[in-house]
């Protein structure tokens, strides 16, 4: 009887809280790169599991259900957690829309890069500013703020109601629109100095039309960029890190 009361209560609780956290782990920014291997996710997935578990025993269902209502619940677990981490992954995807922008503006489009972040073909400056900003999550000590979201998920979507799919299609709206928007606000300074550097070659264009303009100018567009670079990006990632914080914040008090 013991042994049984063990398994409803300690074996299924353990599953449903496994469920949640390792699909959040799974999407979550830097644990869950392509760069970091199954094993270690999994490792990593398990162990947030046990030590959180106790965090999250107050909002597990007493009784918890067995057979098709558990597999029911263990789905609904698996869908939450794969919209948290995707929440906090769109969030760094500003990043790689910053340095694709740059990447444009700067004369460097074409260059192509694997970007580890997103398991995909990126931009050059996309890949360099997505690698150091999971660095930098992990300096600030913001995946912290990861695993607190983790636990007051539970709160936003508590076990066993079936979450809001409007609600949570609004939350990721809200969070892709945000993305996009700081991403152009990094991108902002290179933006401006492209424009500026257009203006003067349609100018000068019109002054020696025998020359191949922007043949030339294309060393200078580049040159231009990387000085851009050396003056504004710790700004640009100081801006990221504080608006990745309030997106998680925002995300945790639902959307309010």
């Amino acid at each position: 009887m013991l042994l049984q009361d063990f398994i409803t209560t300690g074996v299924f609780a353990f599953i449903l809280t496994f469920t949640r956290i390792g699909a959040a782990v799974t999407f979550m920014p830097g644990i869950g790169d392509s760069m970091t291997p199954r094993n270690i996710r999994l490792f990593i997935a398990l162990g947030l599991s046990l030590v959180l578990a106790p965090f999250v025993a107050q909002y597990m269902p007493d009784p918890i259900p067995s057979g098709a209502m558990l597999v029911t619940l263990i789905v609904i677990e698996f869908i939450i957690g794969i919209f948290f981490g995707t929440i906090a992954r769109v969030l760094m995807a500003a990043l790689d829309t910053a340095g694709m922008v740059i990447s444009m503006t700067s004369g460097l489009g074409n260059a192509q890069l694997f970007n580890p972040g997103f398991s995909a073909q990126g931009s050059l400056i996309g890949a360099f500013m997505s690698i150091t900003g999971v660095t930098l999550l992990f300096v600030t000590n913001l995946h912290h703020l990861l695993f607190y979201g983790i636990v007051g998920s539970y709160e936003l979507f508590p076990v066993g109601v079936v979450p809001d799919t409007g609600s949570m299609a609004e939350l990721l709206a809200s969070a892709l629109s945000a993305s996009f928007l700081i991403g152009v606000q990094i991108a902002a300074p290179f933006m401006v100095v492209a424009l500026i550097l257009y203006i003067g070659m349609g100018v000068l264009t019109r002054l020696m039309p025998q020359i191949q303009i922007f043949l030339l100018a294309m060393p200078l567009q580049i040159l231009l960029a990387l000085i851009t670079m050396t003056l504004v990006f710790s700004a640009g990632f100081l801006f990221w890190l504080n608006k990745f914080e309030e997106g998680m914040v925002f995300f945790l008090s639902s959307g309010q």
